[in-house]
């Protein structure tokens, strides 16, 4: 059976490094990286969209990452417990006209008892703004160490 440590239940110090370490994939793009932390069968709600198993997230990531240009996405905790973390986060992106929009939301996870991700529950919403009030910049991939939390950017 495939597991994806830190494995619940979560204390303090495991849920961060569970969030950061979902952070770093998603700000990969790799839809097949960002898919192997979920169950097989794993469910979601995103916004409005329902999606059930890998492949559907597989699907839907690669679709998200082609329309969601320069995409860079910042998780903080919010709350946790024995195998539940609670998120919120803030990304930014640009379309193909290069409109950039700042996405909010909040996310309720819940794993198994081998760190996969099993249900995934968010909400968000897409603020349009101009380029010069972006606050995410780093480059591609990986949010650098010393760079701003959401609290610090009063997100």
């Amino acid at each position: 059976m495939e597991s994806k440590p830190p494995l619940p239940p979560f204390t303090l110090e495991t849920a961060i490094k569970k969030i950061r370490m979902a952070e770093d994939a998603w700000n990969s793009r790799d839809a097949e990286r960002v898919s192997l932390v979920y169950t097989e069968d794993t469910y979601w709600r995103n916004r409005a969209e329902f999606i059930s198993g890998r492949q559907q997230v597989k699907e839907f990531l690669t679709k998200k990452w082609q329309k969601e240009h320069d995409y860079r996405l910042i998780k903080e905790l919010w709350a946790y417990d024995d195998n539940h973390i609670a998120v919120r986060f803030a990304y930014e992106w640009h379309d193909d006209l290069g409109q950039w929009y700042r996405s909010y939301g909040n996310e309720n996870w819940e794993f198994t008892p081998q760190g996969l991700m099993q249900r995934r529950f968010a909400s968000i919403n897409d603020l349009a703004i101009d380029e010069a009030e972006r606050k995410l910049f780093w480059p591609f991939g990986t949010r650098p160490e010393d760079s701003p939390s959401l609290s610090d950017l009063g997100l």
